[in-house]
């Protein structure tokens, strides 16, 4: 399969899980439609804890999926990521590659395999060490998922992970395009979370003072709205097979979406990314390295952190730099889940451009005021039939990471593209 090395990257193939389900499909009519699944927690009871709501995916039934000598060593971060690598496989064509070493894998986390630590921890004192599996040293592991992805499907090319929160998924395409450019082949790429599975998993994330405290589920994550309170964790994930436009015309593949660009920047060690300066610079970068100007973008999926001070930065940002683009959120009815966002806001921008439509922002009240420099272009209510040519993804991350992707509907007549990100 090695061989043209040209062009931007091609997305050939996309698996999705999350709180609308398993699959695509589910994951499309949700966004389109504008479905909140912001629900109470389940996993356990978060009694004391000031946060009650999350977007969990409550269809996904591991079982039914992955073998089990493969659950008993992971946890559901990882699963997430062997499911949905399993649907961009086979929507790619590469089941069965003809060479292993031409398939790698960067499938990103933040919080890692967090419930099934403390699984362990609990058994270490309550029972002693002799007790604890011998899955605890990898399971909680942040690269648990790209290995057991690998490992499972015997993909034997380049590996890595990053932990960069939401951003990660985005630089994961990044790292792709340098490596499949030297090597070809095809990379699976992406983010899996499962950070609402356990009382320690979500006291990891409280103390950031995040966390919407409203528990009311139709009105706990509003971005830019002037009442916002912050966001809702969220789990699943998205993975994107991709490789370069050259090598999956070579193999006939089916081209879903074109990566133009990618571009990355770090905003200092407050939280987020205060003022929006290397926000910015990133989707400024991005655009360039795509060959496009701020005019020629036609769909923005915001960061949406949800927070009055980062929205605000968001907002101006965005104001400065595309005033006329429409913008949506759509992780607003799924929750925020970390590197699984950003690998879901790729998987919405793909199935937007390939199906032709902007997805709304999951707000209940279509009339309810947001700041200003998006009065009239934050898409809510009912989604739009549309046919967008292309769409920036914007991401930030805890620390300050921030960075942002150039998609584009492949077959769309754009500026000359450019022959590295």
């Amino acid at each position: 399969m090695t061989g043209a090395r040209t062009g931007p990257l091609a997305v050939t193939g996309l698996g999705v899980v999350g709180p609308a389900g398993v699959g695509t499909e589910a994951f499309a009519k949700a966004i389109r439609e504008g479905i909140s699944y912001l629900a109470p927690i389940t996993r356990f009871d978060p009694e004391g804890f000031p946060v009650a709501l999350a977007g969990e995916a409550r269809d996904f039934t591991p079982s039914d999926l992955i073998e089990g000598r493969y659950l008993v060593q992971t946890d559901l971060f990882s699963q997430f990521a062997m499911a949905t690598a399993d649907e961009a496989l086979a929507d790619a064509g590469l089941e069965q590659p003809d060479d292993p070493y031409d398939v790698g894998v960067l499938i990103c986390s933040y919080a890692g395999g967090v419930t099934f630590g403390q699984v362990e921890i609990e058994r270490l004192w309550a029972r002693g060490p002799r007790h604890v599996g011998p899955y605890q040293s990898i399971a909680w592991f942040y690269a648990a998922s790209t290995g057991q992805v690998s490992i499972r499907r015997g993909l034997k090319g380049a590996c890595a992970v990053l932990v960069t929160d939401e951003p990660g998924a985005l630089d994961a395409l990044g790292h792709s395009a340098r490596e499949l450019r030297r090597s070809g082949g095809a990379m699976l790429v992406g983010g899996a979370e499962a950070p609402v599975g356990s009382p320690f998993s979500l006291a990891c994330q409280v103390g950031a003072g995040l966390l919407s405290p409203d528990r009311d589920p139709a009105t706990a994550y509003r971005p830019f709205s002037p009442r916002a309170s912050g966001y809702v964790p969220g789990e699943g994930g998205a993975v994107l097979a991709v490789e370069t436009a050259g090598a999956a015309e070579a193999r006939g593949a089916r081209v879903r979406a074109l990566v133009l660009g990618h571009a990355t920047a770090f905003g200092g060690t407050a939280a987020f990314d205060p003022g929006g300066e290397a926000l910015e610079h990133a989707a400024r970068t991005a655009l360039d390295r795509a060959g496009l100007a701020p005019g020629d973008v036609d769909l923005v999926f915001a960061d949406a952190l949800g927070t009055a001070e980062a929205d605000a930065a968001e907002a101006a940002v965005l104001a400065r730099l595309l005033p006329d683009v429409p913008v949506t959120a759509p992780k607003a009815g799924f929750g925020r889940a970390y590197a699984g966002a950003g690998a879901l806001d790729l998987a919405a921008a793909v199935l937007a451009l390939e199906q032709g439509f902007v997805p709304p922002t999951p707000w209940p009240d279509p009339d309810e005021p947001v700041l200003e420099e998006l009065a009239g272009r934050l898409v809510r209510g009912a989604g739009q039939a549309a046919a967008p040519r292309t769409a920036l993804v914007l991401s930030r991350g805890f620390g300050g990471a921030c960075s942002a992707a150039v998609l584009a509907r492949a077959g769309h007549p754009l500026p000359p593209l450019p022959t590295a990100a």
